[in-house]
Parts: C-alpha cells; structure tokens; sequence
C-alpha cells in the first residue's frame, strides 16, 4: 500500500517545507493579481458589477478599484520581503 497522493513534487518527503514554499508564491502572486483586478475594473467600469458596489454610502473609498488596490497594498509585504532578502544576499 502506498502512501497520500500529491500534486506537489516532493510533497511526501517534506510536506510543511512544500506547504510554506507554495504559501510564499500565492502570497507573492496576490498582489499583481489585485493590481491588475483593479485596472480592468477601472478600465471596463460602467458593467452591471458597478451598479451593485457604488449602491453604498457614496465613500471615497467605495467601490471596486479602491478595494482592490488595497487588497494590493495589504499584500504588498510579501514582495517588500523579497526585495530585502535578495539584498540581504547580494550584500554577503
């Protein structure tokens, strides 16, 4: 018999190192994802999706785009990491 399947190389040898490896690239994927969330937001606005948001309180933060570039912003940290990893390495 053999053990767990996974669609992860190297997954069975190591799974919590795979487990963080792979919650580092999401993280580091999240934020262009946003960022690119709100141009087409911003660029194709005026669809049915806008009638549904702009319904609230008339904020300067409501909307889709301001959300999404936020969501960019919170999750921005990921990349200033590696960005002062790599120069933590190109120092030494």
């Amino acid at each position: 018999m053999t053990g767990p399947v996974s669609a992860v190389p190297g997954a069975g040898h190591d799974g919590a190192a795979t487990a963080r490896h792979l919650a580092r690239w999401l993280a580091l994927a999240a934020t262009p994802t946003f960022a690119i969330m709100a141009l087409l937001t911003a660029v194709l606005a005026g669809g049915p999706g806008d009638v549904l948001c702009s319904a609230g309180s008339g904020s300067a933060l409501g909307g889709m785009v301001p959300m999404y570039l936020l969501m960019s912003a919170f999750h921005a940290s990921a990349w200033l990491r590696l960005i002062a990893e790599r120069r933590r390495a190109a120092r030494r």
